[in-house]
């Protein structure tokens, strides 16, 4: 209850105030490799009180599975992009204005990479049309130990590491700096995200 109170402290108490003039988004996002713990890792943060925002691509292939399949990222990888581009659009233009950090799994700039990847679209393009997240992004690096396939996740791990490799270099070339979270335990890896920001 003292660390739900205390994330609650500093979520409303002007969080993000010291980078307020040079970083305006307090959009923080959560990325990396598949399987790695991002999920978990955002369920943690908002038992926490802060608000978080699912995986576009989770939304996406769940939908597909009940209908034709037809954009599901191992049937059309491009199609199921620039859908996840729309999704992550409205979940960045659905915001309010609380003055805290939100959290994001996955967001524009991983079905921008998506995209370029499957087509001949650049990512930096894409990205050029939105608001940036905030500068600091949390990367889950490749975790074989915990990586388990699922009806929504069928890729082998060498997929998803080669997937976790375009998005490391992509967030660096669009300015952000990325920091890889520790092979620990969801709540000292949720620490160590506000831990950052402060």
């Amino acid at each position: 209850m003292a660390t739900d109170r205390q994330a609650l402290k500093f979520c409303f108490s002007g969080c993000g105030a010291m980078y307020g003039a040079m970083n305006p988004s307090r959009d923080v996002v959560i990325s990396g490799c598949s399987g790695g713990g991002k999920s978990s890792l955002i369920v943690e943060l908002s038992r926490r009180g802060y608000p978080t925002v699912p995986e576009p691509g989770r939304r996406i292939v769940q939908e597909e599975l009940r209908g034709d399949g037809g954009a599901l990222p191992w049937v059309n990888l491009a199609a199921f992009a620039k859908r996840a581009i729309a999704i992550a659009s409205q979940d960045r233009e659905s915001k309010t204005d609380t003055g805290c950090w939100r959290f994001f799994d996955r967001g524009l700039v991983d079905a921008a990479v998506a995209l370029e990847h499957s087509s001949a679209r650049s990512a930096k393009s894409v990205m050029a049309a939105f608001e940036p997240y905030y500068r600091q992004v949390f990367l889950t690096p490749p975790w074989p130990e915990i990586y388990a396939n699922d009806a929504e996740r069928p890729q082998p791990l060498g997929e998803a590491v080669a997937e976790y490799e375009r998005l490391a270099v992509a967030y660096r070339e669009l300015g952000y700096d990325p920091i890889l979270l520790p092979e620990s335990s969801v709540s000292e890896r949720a620490t160590f995200v506000l831990d950052r920001l402060e």
